[in-house]
């Protein structure tokens, strides 16, 4: 079976079953039993209606795991293997799988590991190796999530926040192995925003295409980070920033103004500028600020104080930075630029090796290296 078109239908299949009464835990692992019958028998004989053979034989599975202790059980002779008269349902059952891995129970790596299982199809092996962690690891994650959902159920599914939360989280993975998570969380975004009409989902479509779009610029041929301002701009993807921006402009019409939105509009200006130089910096601390406003975030607080440093002056940026917490993340970084922007590269450069060494990956521990060394060697 192709892996695309399982990774498509896995999640219906699984959102029909637990519709149906059964238990999460027990109808994922129904639908993977009903996966390998597929792979053994499709090849030579092809449903007609793929869905619906796969949502007939893992009901099968699911009424044998009910009537036996043993869950794995088979039976002697699989019958009905064709879908019953009629369609299955067209209602959008994966929604229900959003909320339901998204459940408040579920510790955040949780929540993103069930719904990259559940709702992205991908096998605990290529979740873990996105990751980067053991597969077994990565396997006793899963397994506590789904106990905890089935345990839970459905009285209380996560909120729309709470979704889009766990989708961020996996988008700002980015890529790593074999899955692109990148590309994995717009695609789980775009489908979740075919069934649900909110401002903030499409915001957060939007944010997502417009980060999207400048991925080839942000590295070099060796694999080193390259900032915004330096970033080959025409290596950005056009038709991204044109979807992103237009998603954004009919979700901001609709005056329910949120942080996806607003960090959207951010993105949104910074791919609108022809050259760094030409960044509407005013406009971004205007946005920056409903940003604060919205979410009163640190670290809103923190990319605020970096565009202040640029509309008005590194001095200015380093008052706004002062009024921080210097154990936030990227804090030394900040200060090291703006530092070095108002005229004092010796304490840029001695700020600058002490954030690589605070740096949380490898390619910005070299990148935040070669700034102290480029203003050492002056």
């Amino acid at each position: 079976m192709d892996d695309s078109v399982s990774r498509a239908l896995v999640p219906a299949v699984i959102a029909i079953l637990v519709r149906r009464g059964a238990d999460f835990a027990t109808a994922e692992d129904a639908v993977q039993d009903a996966l390998v019958e597929a792979v053994r028998r499709w090849p030579g004989a092809p449903p007609r209606d793929p869905k619906g053979w796969l949502v007939t034989v893992a009901w099968h599975r699911f009424l044998d795991a009910a009537r036996s202790e043993s869950a794995r059980r088979r039976r002697e002779e699989l019958v009905d293997m064709e879908p019953g008269p009629g369609p299955v349902t067209s209602v959008d059952d994966t929604l229900r799988l959003y909320f339901l891995c998204a459940h408040p129970s579920l510790t955040p790596s949780s929540a993103v590991a069930l719904t990259l299982r559940a709702v992205g199809g991908l096998t605990t092996r290529q979740i873990s190796r996105a990751y980067l962690v053991p597969e077994a690891t990565m396997a006793q994650r899963v397994s506590r999530a789904k106990r905890t959902v089935a345990e839970k159920g459905l009285e209380q599914p996560g909120d729309v926040a709470t979704v889009l939360r766990v989708l961020y989280l996996v988008f700002n993975e980015g890529y790593s192995g074999e899955v692109d998570l990148a590309a994995e969380a717009i695609r789980l975004t775009r489908q979740l925003a075919a069934g649900v009409d909110h401002p903030e989902v499409a915001g957060l479509l939007a944010l997502m295409l417009l980060h999207h779009a400048r991925r080839a610029a942000r590295t070099g041929p060796d694999g080193a980070l390259v900032p915004l301002a330096e970033q080959d701009r025409g290596r950005w993807d056009t038709g991204l920033i044109a979807e992103g921006v237009g998603i954004l402009q009919a979700a901001l019409t609709r005056d329910r103004l949120g942080e996806y939105q607003a960090q959207a509009a951010v993105a949104a200006l910074h791919a609108d500028a022809p050259t760094a130089e030409e960044t509407d910096w005013p406009q971004i601390v205007e946005w920056y600020d409903e940003l604060t406003l919205l979410t009163d975030s640190p670290v809103v607080r923190l990319n605020r104080a970096v565009a202040v440093g640029e509309a008005d002056g590194p001095r200015a940026g380093l008052a706004a930075l002062a009024e921080l917490d210097e154990s936030l993340p990227r804090y030394t970084a900040v200060a090291a630029h703006l530092h070095e922007r108002a005229g004092d590269p010796e304490r840029a450069a001695r700020l600058y090796a002490e954030a690589a060494l605070r740096a949380p990956n490898l390619a910005e521990r070299d990148h935040l290296t070669r700034q102290a060394a480029r203003l050492n060697q002056r």
